[in-house]
């Protein structure tokens, strides 16, 4: 039998080595990572936006055409943001069938989970200014409450 002086294995500097070099990866890919996680919240906000403020658009179309009975001192926008989804009787209809303007309200990606889609939205009513967006009678537009800047140097609340 022969013996072998050497045994085969990996030596404790070529296990540090190896370590090193997947701690420095990690350690790069992480912010990757982090990146791509608010890059895809934002994505989220910006689709959520677009969709809610173009089924509000739709309501007030709806209301200027007389499909949605309001009194002469209502705006025509929602008074809700469910209403968008719970839909409204159509006035020009003859069996009265309900318009739907949303099938589910999304939620603001950035705000707490423990509220529900409507309560995650800042909502701003049709007299309030833009620079100081307030709730009234009615729901004009819809902006996130988040407190952060996006990846374009714009603040969320501001999208």
């Amino acid at each position: 039998m022969l013996s072998h002086k050497y045994s085969t294995g990996f030596t404790f500097i070529e296990l540090m080595v190896t370590l090193a070099i997947l701690g420095v990866l990690a350690s790069a890919a992480y912010p990757m990572a982090k990146l791509a996680v608010q890059r895809n919240k934002e994505h989220e906000l910006k689709q959520g936006l677009r969709q809610i403020r173009m089924a509000i658009d739709a309501y007030k179309q709806a209301a200027d055409e007389g499909k949605i009975r309001k009194s002469t001192t209502d705006s025509g926008y929602p008074v809700t943001l469910e209403i968008l989804v719970e839909g409204v009787e159509n006035a020009k209809d003859i069996e009265h069938h309900n318009m739907y303007f949303l099938s589910r309200l999304p939620r603001d990606p950035f705000a707490d989970n423990s509220l529900n889609p409507a309560e995650s939205w800042g909502k701003r009513s049709y007299a309030s200014p833009p620079e100081q967006p307030e709730n009234g009678d009615d729901v004009f537009d819809v902006y996130s409450k988040a407190t952060g800047v996006g990846i374009n140097g714009i603040p969320y609340r501001e999208w």
